[in-house]
Order: C-alpha cells, then structure tokens, then sequence
C-alpha cells in the first residue's frame, strides 16, 4: 500500500490525574508518569510509540498543566527527545481543546519550517497514560489511518473487543474500506448484556481515544460543531508566551468550553473513520485493568515489591516501604505506599475515586502525594 507522504506531528495529551490508581498515583505524579508494566513511564513508553509513523513523524507536541511541566521536560530529556512544544494550559479543559490548540501550533511550525503557508500536517494524538503491549500492530494501524487521514476523515483507532467490558465506549463499523471502516455509530458504555451482543456482532469497536487526522480537518469540523471552542483556542495561541522550554497559552483558555474529542466532533462530524486495533491495549483506568496487562504466577496472582503470599489467587499486591504479607485471600488489590495502603475486592476498583474524592473534600495530603 503506497502512503501519503505528509508529515505526522504525534501530539501527546497528558493532563490526566489517574485517581483510580491511587494510592500510587497522585496529584503531584499521576499515572502517566509512572514506571508501571516496564522500566520507562507511561509516559515515556508513549513518547516511543509516537514514532509509529518513521521518517515522516516530526518533534512531539506535548500538552500538559502547569504542576507536571518538569516531570515531562525530565523524562522527555531522559528519551533523548526535544519537543516542538511542551504546551502549558492555564486550566484543564478536556481534550478537545488540547487538540486544537495543537493543531494551530503544529500548522504554524510546518509552514515555518516548509515555508509553505498550505503546510497541513497529520496529528497523531496519544494519550499518554494508555498501554500497548504490541508496537509493531500499532504501527500498522497508524499507516493503515494515513490514506484515510489524508482524504480529509477523521480517524480513531478501535480495539478489538476482548470481551464484554462495560466501562468503555464502542463504535460501530459502517462500511467498509481498504484497512478502515466509516463509523456508524458511537455508543456510550454499555451494560453487561449490551455489551455482550457488541462482542458477539463483532461489528463493534472499544472506543481507544486515539486519532489521526490533518491538522486543518480538526480545525475545520472543530470550528463547524464547536466554533467557541476553536475561537477560544485561537485567541489562548494568539496571547501565549514562551517561557524557557514551555509555552504558555494565553488567559482565553480558561473561557474555553471543554469537551472531549469525541463529544465535540468526532460524534457530530460526517467525516469520522476507525481503524481496528488488535495491539495488547489498556487504559489502565483501574488497577484491575493494569492487573490485566501485568505478569501473573501460576494462581494468576500479581505481584511487585517486597510481598509474600499463602493461599492466594487473582490477587494484586504492591509493596513500595515495607513487607507485605496477604494470606488465603482471592480477587483482592492491596497496595501499600509510605503514607497509605489500599485494600479493596478486584471488583470495586471504580471505586476508588470515591476515596480520592473524599481525600480531596478533606485536603488530605495523601490525595496530592506531599
């Protein structure tokens, strides 16, 4: 399959907080900054796979809070890998907003260094708290996006179902093309029979959160089903300043509405595009999930740190200060940090939050990792 030879602009979004995988992730270090399924962050393993697109991928755009600016210019630096911009919001506001402030700085940095003011190159837009176990089929996935990107669609990255999870969103495929498929339809998270029938269609794709697309194909349907938004993003560029290694976007930001990627276009636009994803992905959106994606022993127990087990099975335990010792339990989390420990059934790891949100409402420093 012969490609189109655009430039591809990764753009990592990395203002998420993974309260769910407390206490481990804290305010001050969430997830994405976390050495959790190898040696390198999540982070970092993202900053790698965002040269899924080879000669034609240029300098990562990174867009991040104001707390977390070092963490990403260290471990950047670590990789060995300057960043076109390590882009500061003043406030968060969903991803949406990331993107297209992203994208009008990737635009101006093409045309400057093309000098062709028609420069419109594709994002390649990651998360940077997600896992991929196997880089070679994302790879694929990425050039099997390029021809649909660069006629103008907008295309996310739909993984095949494992099973009937009920905590993410799918997509239905509508028809088919040469390696991608327009989209039907979004749906929200399903129950458990719903999506149950999802899998067994096998017409349905997990909803991933990652997209190619041109830069000036966002901005286009950005400005059609959410003019505010790009109106705000334009005027937080406008007014940015630059600051040592970091840009800082200017006070519209804060006025901007917020919304995600797919409330904001991908679900409004006519022009949305899936590529199936059979890559070992994860969210790690609990520690149930990251204990998916982890090495088990033979009575599927997870284990890190300074841990001994007696009669356990299906169980994640984390030691990070001290022994931990966890006898005749099954399907149980336990996490032990310095200044707190997690214990909790497999089952409630969306519960979390709830322990987080009661932490915050009681500004306990164990919320913010102090």
């Amino acid at each position: 399959m012969s490609l189109p030879n655009l430039p591809v602009v990764p753009v990592i979004l990395s203002g998420g907080s993974g309260t769910r995988l407390w206490p481990l992730s804290r305010e001050r270090q969430p997830k994405q900054f976390l050495s959790l399924v190898s040696d390198l962050s999540l982070f970092q393993e993202t900053v790698i796979r965002a040269g899924a697109a080879g000669s034609q991928a240029r300098r990562p755009i990174v867009v991040c809070n104001e707390a977390h600016r070092f963490l990403v210019a260290e471990q950047l630096l670590s990789q060995g890998v300057i960043a076109e911009a390590i882009v500061l919001e003043p406030v968060g506001r969903n991803t949406a907003p990331a993107v297209g402030v992203a994208a009008l700085l990737a635009l101006a940095s093409e045309a400057r260094g093309s000098g062709n003011a028609a420069a419109d190159p594709l994002l390649l837009v990651l998360p940077s708290d997600h896992v991929v176990l196997d880089e070679p089929a994302f790879t694929a996935a990425v050039r099997a996006a390029m021809p649909a990107a660069s006629e103008g669609y907008l295309v996310t990255f739909g993984v095949v179902p494992t099973g009937p999870e009920t905590g993410y969103g799918y997509i239905r495929r509508g028809r088919e093309m040469d390696g991608w498929a327009v989209i039907d339809k979004f749906v929200e998270k399903p129950n458990l029979a719903t999506a149950q029938a999802y899998v067994d269609s096998r017409q349905y794709l997990w909803n991933s959160g990652m997209f190619l697309f041109s830069a000036n194909a966002y901005l286009r349907e950005l400005g059609a089903h959410a003019p505010a938004m790009r109106s705000a993003c334009e005027r937080a560029v406008a007014e940015a300043a630059v600051d040592a290694d970091f840009v800082r976007l200017g006070a519209a930001f804060a006025a901007c509405p917020a919304d995600s990627v797919d409330f904001a276009v991908m679900e409004k636009t006519a022009r949305a595009a899936v590529v199936p994803l059979s890559a070992g992905w994860s969210d790690v959106g609990s520690w149930a999930a990251l204990s998916d994606v982890l090495r088990k022993d033979g009575d599927d127990n997870v284990v890190s740190g300074d841990v001994m087990l007696e009669a356990c099975h299906g169980t994640h335990v984390m030691a990070r200060s001290r022994l931990v010792a966890v006898i005749g339990l099954t399907d149980v989390v336990v996490v032990e940090t310095d200044d707190a420990v997690l214990v909790m059934a497999r089952e409630h790891a969306q519960s979390v939050k709830k322990i987080v949100d009661a932490l915050r409402a009681a500004n306990r420093s164990e919320v913010r990792g102090d």
